[in-house]
Formats: structure tokens, C-alpha cells, sequence
């Protein structure tokens, strides 16, 4: 064997050697590895760049009222004892109620909504229904939209669980009403009109039935 491949040999079991010392003291590593940190407060995690601080405001309910007003802590207060409860959920479902209740008014289609009716409303309706029809009055009306949605008030009774809603609604329709011969005695099918209502919404928080009544309305 010639002198430059004994040296050859010779190196590469250094390296070996050198090797094998290295992974005794500094073990295996895959890919890349960060060095250990110090561990974290529970309270504070860091994520992306930035802090999360646990108990910091929740914007389900700051994203509809004052973090410091009253209703703010009303609503905390009621996700306490439904933590499932969300505000914005809320607040997009009276919305949708808020249309079909109004069309089904409009419409005299009170079966429809009695279930999201309260008895008292729903009695109040009927009578108004009634006296429209005794009157051979009818009403074409189209639904164009609500343009404004707003959390107003809040209530909450702790001893029953009992809350109330109140939401303000501005929304725009057009409203024909016609006599029996089908003339039109008020409104016009070609004119939108703007309509602003508050409406209260009422609920056992933490019973199994998920569904809010409204249980007053005020123009």
C-alpha cells in the first residue's frame, strides 16, 4: 500500500473518531432546533411576534358596547352563566328575526312568527291584523334591507336568569296599503321608506331552549 492512501486511511478514522465524540457529549438533532428558552407565566404567551394576555377584553362583546359601560358588564355577567352565549350571533340573528317578523306583520302571516313572538306581541299583532281586515285594508310590501343594527340596552335578572335585549333597527321597505276595490290609499310601490324600530328580546340564559322572544316593540 503506498504512503499517500495509508495517509488517506489514517485521517478519515480521525474523522470517524471525531465523529462519534461529537454525538456522546452534543446527542442526535434533526433539522433546526431553537435553543431552550426560559419558561413562560402562564399568563403571558408568546405567539407570532406578540403577547397574548389571558383575561384581556373580549371583543364579542366590546365589538357591539363600551368595554366600561354597564352592558358590557350585563353581557359578561350573562356569557358567565352561558358560555356558549355569543353577542355577535346574537346580534345577526335579530337581525334576520327583525326581517321576517316585519314582513310577516306586513303580510298578516302571524303563524309564521308566533313562534318568535311573545304571547303579549303576539296578541297585539293578531288584534291589529284583525282590525286591517275588518277594514278590507291589504298591504304589498317589500323587504329592501337593513341599514343599520345596533345593541341599544341590555338587562339581566340573576336570580332568574332572565335577559333582555333591546336592539335598534333602521331598515328600508316599500309599503302599499289598498282599500277593497284594490285602490292604494297610502304609500306608493315606487317610494322607499325609511323605518326605525327598537325591539326587545328576551331569554332564560343556560335553559335548553336556544330561542329569543321579542317581547316589546317601540317605534
Amino acid at each position: 500500500m503506498n504512503e499517500p492512501m495509508i495517509q488517506l486511511l489514517v485521517l478519515a478514522g480521525i474523522a470517524v473518531f471525531l465523529i462519534l465524540r461529537l454525538r456522546s457529549v452534543l446527542g442526535t438533532r434533526e433539522g433546526f432546533e431553537k435553543p431552550p428558552v426560559q419558561q413562560q407565566p402562564e399568563t403571558h404567551k408568546a405567539r407570532s411576534g406578540f403577547e397574548v394576555i389571558e383575561g384581556g377584553p373580549d371583543h364579542d362583546i366590546t365589538d357591539h358596547v363600551a368595554e366600561d359601560s354597564e352592558q358590557a358588564q350585563t353581557l359578561a355577567a350573562m356569557k358567565r352563566i352561558e358560555p356558549s352565549f355569543s353577542v355577535s350571533e346574537f346580534v345577526q340573528g335579530a337581525r334576520g328575526a327583525y326581517e321576517m317578523i316585519v314582513m310577516g306583520f306586513e303580510k298578516g302571516n302571524l303563524d309564521e312568527i308566533q313562534p318568535f313572538l311573545s304571547e303579549e306581541v303576539f296578541e297585539t299583532f293578531v288584534s291589529v291584523v284583525a282590525a286591517r281586515e275588518d277594514q278590507g285594508l291589504t298591504i304589498e310590501a317589500e323587504f329592501i334591507g337593513v341599514r343599520e343594527t345596533t345593541l341599544a340596552d341590555v338587562s339581566f335578572d340573576k336570580d332568574t336568569n332572565q335577559a333582555e335585549i333591546t336592539m335598534k333597527f333602521v331598515a328600508e321597505l316599500t309599503s302599499v296599503v289598498r282599500d277593497r276595490g284594490g285602490d292604494i290609499i297610502e304609500g306608493s310601490p315606487n317610494t322607499v321608506k325609511r323605518q326605525k324600530d327598537s325591539w326587545t328580546f328576551a331569554r332564560v340564559m343556560g335553559s335548553d331552549d336556544p330561542n329569543w322572544l321579542l317581547v316589546a316593540t317601540d317605534a
